[in-house]
Order: structure tokens, then C-alpha cells, then sequence
């Protein structure tokens, strides 16, 4: 089967890999589309070890099945699914709490196990779920970043929120952006440096977008809000700039999610944190329930994940992979369909 393989650090090409057999608890999926994810452009870039060469990248994904295992049921060859990134194992304590995104021995597609970005992936069954009909396969691919859209919506749904701060209007900015404004009825604010990217948040709702090079994003945010700062605030980017930048923007007992990897060290000033009762959340991924919540809602219309998404074949996987590293332009999201 053809391949995007990344064979060595800085290496990428298109490769023919043996299929393997799915285990019996397995189906194997012809895979229809599968994201480029800024988690596997920042491995690229940093020879990260979360993702060690070799090996086949790809966790944002839907396909067709085209082989059960011999333990599969509730599923028929042909079935039209999307598939969640990682895979939990359903026993540990995480797990049984519900929290199974957080798994202690989870596997994530293109990272412990083969993935998405080649003709077939082997999948266990649990990790399925029914693809509707009228979703193309290049938004179909694009729920599980849609999911961690949802996910940071309900690990601040104990906050009152009315006004919101998305930094970074990447695609994981922007589903937060659209999940906010759906989910929650936001009034969602949007930073980024590039004009063409916050030209696409504007046209997905933004009530007002901030390019740090022309204006101080706080000082706008704090003007915009009678001095109090918005309620949330997103750091999809995950400098320590914008993550001081996300604390610095919200109001006193307000909050800010953390769900940017850029940089990992930071120094601030916690009495910045403690004296106006600041919170900060992590999040990371989703589980199976927000990803069929972020299905439900692109198939209703409710959130785009098409008009600023563009879509490659895996044969010019390698062109995909290097123009989303550059990230010039309207270079936002690409979806390798094989």
C-alpha cells in the first residue's frame, strides 16, 4: 500500500508499505481522508520523540471498512466511519472515570501505532463511529481537531462565559472559535499574526480580530471589555508569550485553557494568577462522546470545516506536509485524501 512514511528526521516520502492483517479485534479501513495536524508538523520540525522516525504519521482520519477481524460485530465491510485519535484501553482507573482520553497506557494513531496517512489503517472496532452522509471526507477527517474544539468547551463549562479570547487562528483555534461561538453563544475575540488567517476567523464569526504586529492584544481586549478582560481565553498557539498574554487578557475570577504545545517552559508572575483568582485548564484530545458531538454539529451546518481547508492526494503527501510547515498565506489546514 502507498505511503506518507517518515523514514528519518527531515525525511518524507512516499513509500510502498505491506499491508498487515487487523487483529481480531480490528477492522482495516480504507482510508478516505486524513488531516495534517500542527502536533505532527511541530514533530517534524523539532525531531520531537513523541514521534520517532520511522513510521507513518496521520490521527485525523475517515474511511470505509474493508476487513473485519474475526472478533468484530455491530459493523459490515463497506460501513462509512470515523475513527477517534487515540486508543484507550478501557480498564484503568482513568478510563472507568470516564476520562478515557486521558488513558495511562492510551496509543495514538501516527505516534505508538501506525497511522492515517496511507491507503489502509488498521483500527480497533471501540474507536469507530458512523460517518453521516452528507459530510464530505475532508471535513469528515477534521472531527477529531473539531472534538478538542468541544473538549475545551466543557472543561470550562463550569464558568460563565459570554466574552472569549482564541489566540492563534490555526485549525485548532479556529474549531475552538466555532465551538464557543455554538456550543457556549461566545462573543469570541480572535489574535494571530498572519492577516489571512484572521481573515478567516473574522468570516467564521469573530466579533473582532487582533494582529499582535499592529495592536497589543490585551490592551485591545481590556478596552473591548470596560477594562475587565473576557471571560476565557484559548492559547492555541503555546508560546510563552501567548501563554502569558492568555492570563494577562482575563478578567478577574475568569479563566484560560492551555491547549497550545510550542514551548514547554514558563516564567510569569503568580500573584497574576492568585490575587484575582485566575484559573488555568490543560486539555488534551477528546473523548468518543465530544467526537460525535463535533460530527453531529459539521454535519448540521453548524461549523465549517471546509471553505478554508484544502485537500491533497497522498500521492503529493510531501508537498501537503512542506507547505503547512511553511504555513504561508492561505496554507491553514491540509487533508491528504489517498
Amino acid at each position: 500500500m502507498r505511503t506518507l512514511h517518515y523514514p528519518a528526521f527531515d525525511q518524507l516520502e512516499i513509500r510502498d508499505l505491506d499491508e498487515v492483517a487487523p487483529q481480531p479485534d480490528e477492522v482495516k479501513l480504507k482510508v478516505a481522508a486524513c488531516g495534517i495536524c500542527g502536533s505532527e508538523l511541530e514533530t517534524f520540525k523539532t525531531h520531537s520523540p513523541r514521534r520517532s522516525p520511522p513510521l507513518v504519521m496521520g490521527h485525523e482520519f475517515c474511511g470505509t471498512i474493508a476487513e473485519l477481524g474475526a472478533d468484530v460485530t455491530g459493523w459490515t465491510a463497506g460501513a462509512r466511519v470515523v475513527s477517534n485519535s487515540l486508543v484507550p484501553c478501557g480498564r484503568c482507573v482513568r478510563c472507568i472515570r470516564g476520562d478515557t482520553h486521558l488513558c495511562a497506557t492510551r496509543q495514538i494513531f501516527g505516534m505508538h501505532r501506525p497511522g492515517a496517512f496511507a491507503e489502509y489503517v488498521n483500527v480497533p472496532a471501540r474507536c469507530l463511529i458512523p460517518w453521516p452522509e452528507n459530510l464530505p471526507a475532508e471535513a469528515a477527517a477534521l472531527a477529531e481537531p473539531m472534538a478538542n474544539g468541544v473538549h475545551v468547551v466543557h472543561v470550562s463549562k463550569h464558568l460563565p462565559v459570554q466574552t472569549a479570547l482564541v489566540i492563534g487562528a490555526g485549525p485548532i483555534g479556529l474549531f475552538c472559535q466555532q465551538a464557543l461561538q455554538v456550543l457556549r453563544g461566545a462573543k469570541v475575540y480572535v489574535a494571530d499574526l498572519s492577516p489571512e488567517r484572521i481573515a478567516v476567523a473574522q468570516k467564521l464569526g469573530a466579533v473582532r480580530v487582533i494582529n499582535p504586529r499592529e495592536e497589543d492584544v490585551t490592551k485591545v481586549i481590556l478596552a473591548e471589555t470596560g477594562g475587565e478582560g473576557v471571560d476565557l481565553s484559548v492559547d492555541a498557539v503555546g508560546s510563552g508569550l501567548t501563554k502569558r498574554t492568555s492570563l494577562d487578557a482575563i478578567r478577574p475570577g475568569g479563566a484560560t485553557v492551555w491547549i497550545g504545545l510550542h514551548e514547554n517552559a514558563l516564567t510569569f508572575d503568580s500573584y497574576g494568577i492568585t490575587l484575582p483568582e485566575k484559573q488555568v485548564l490543560g486539555t488534551y484530545a477528546a473523548t468518543i462522546d465530544e467526537l460525535k458531538l463535533a460530527l453531529d454539529l459539521m454535519a448540521a451546518g453548524k461549523v465549517d470545516a471546509l471553505s478554508w481547508v484544502q485537500r491533497f492526494p497522498l500521492a503529493e503527501g510531501v508537498t501537503a506536509f512542506q507547505r503547512m510547515l511553511a504555513a504561508k498565506g492561505a496554507d491553514i489546514k491540509a487533508v491528504i485524501c489517498p
